[in-house]
């Protein structure tokens, strides 16, 4: 078990145990991607999509707490395909939501699920080779494009609990290098946050926004939304580490008081980093840390089989 060294490895893990959360995340086992669910602190974990050959990753559940969308990989190389599919959180009644999907996530109230296309025709792991965005909506299993067709190279998704913007990462397109955007969700404005880095998430009440500044820092900023264009203030560090360790895929605990994140090392396979979707990572594991302080951390995963891109699992509202 591995430790910040701000932090008892008892105290943290007991706070962790009283929480009502689970944890989903994906984990490469014999040879083959599937989504995991355990406890906060990492107990008990299952599989929940048990296929041996079909690769599951990147999962995301929805504010009721009832189904989690994913992506799946078949085949290999340039010929290999990514699509996005939804689920039960208990894996049943499995649906595609469509072929070439790259990154998908949940509107708040869970009506719209929203997604990229790949940009290629060939397949690339490369994080920004998409091209538009989308909503699926599972109630009806009908699509519709964003009113702004000018969206390219975005990824890792989100959406703000207001429902009125969309988050993400650009790289090299609509003008842009490499930043973190506000999209908003119904109209075309496209703001640029201006915080280094990627992989941004905002808080479930929507004052704060976590991201991974560097490889090896994950931040944590104040967040307005209540103006016309978001505006960020307030910069500090939430978890430093030093090389070759990476710190990744930074997400917030229901109740905004923990981050989760995936941390390892740079390796590379296939000749990307294993922080990469579809990358596996050996020792890669899941850790919690403490949102309001700096390194007050601790890995709740201990099998070292590439366990990443961690999605907490929100707490029904009341009446579900």
């Amino acid at each position: 078990m591995t430790l910040g060294p701000a932090a008892s490895a008892d105290e943290l893990l007991e706070e962790l145990k009283s929480l009502p959360y689970k944890i989903v995340y994906e984990s490469h086992r014999d040879g083959n991607w599937e989504l995991m669910m355990a406890g906060a602190d990492g107990a008990d974990p299952v599989n929940l999509t048990r296929t041996a050959d079909v690769n599951e990753i990147c999962p995301h559940v929805s504010p009721d707490a009832a189904r989690v969308t994913f992506l799946v990989d078949e085949g290999e190389g340039e010929s290999l395909v990514r699509s996005g599919w939804c689920m039960n959180l208990d894996g049943t009644d499995r649906r595609l939501i469509g072929e070439k999907v790259r990154w998908t996530c949940w509107s708040p109230e869970g009506a719209r699920v929203a997604y990229t296309k790949q940009e290629e025709d060939g397949f690339s792991y490369a994080d920004g080779t998409t091209i538009g965005l989308f909503f699926f909506d599972p109630a009806t299993g009908t699509h519709a494009q964003h009113p702004n067709e000018a969206i390219r190279h975005v990824y890792n998704l989100g959406w703000s609990p207001d429902g009125k913007w969309i988050t993400a990462t650009v790289h090299a397109g609509m003008g842009y290098g490499h930043t973190n955007l506000a999209i908003q969700a119904d109209g075309n404005g496209v703001f640029d946050l201006g915080l280094h880095g990627c992989r941004p998430d905002v808080s479930p009440d929507g004052t704060r926004i976590a991201w991974g500044e560097t490889d090896w820092t994950l931040r944590v900023a104040d967040l307005d939304l209540s103006g016309p264009e978001p505006k960020v203030s307030g910069v500090r560090s939430v978890v430093t580490s030093e090389e070759p360790m990476m710190v990744y895929h930074v997400d917030w605990s229901p109740d905004g008081k923990y981050v989760a994140f995936s941390r390892g090392t740079h390796e590379k396979r296939l000749g990307r980093s294993p922080a990469y979707l579809g990358i596996p990572g050996e020792g890669w594991e899941i850790c919690v840390a403490d949102a309001a302080q700096e390194n007050r951390w601790v890995a709740i995963t201990r099998d070292g089989q590439s366990n990443k891109e961690p999605d907490w699992v929100p707490q029904p509202r009341a009446g579900q």
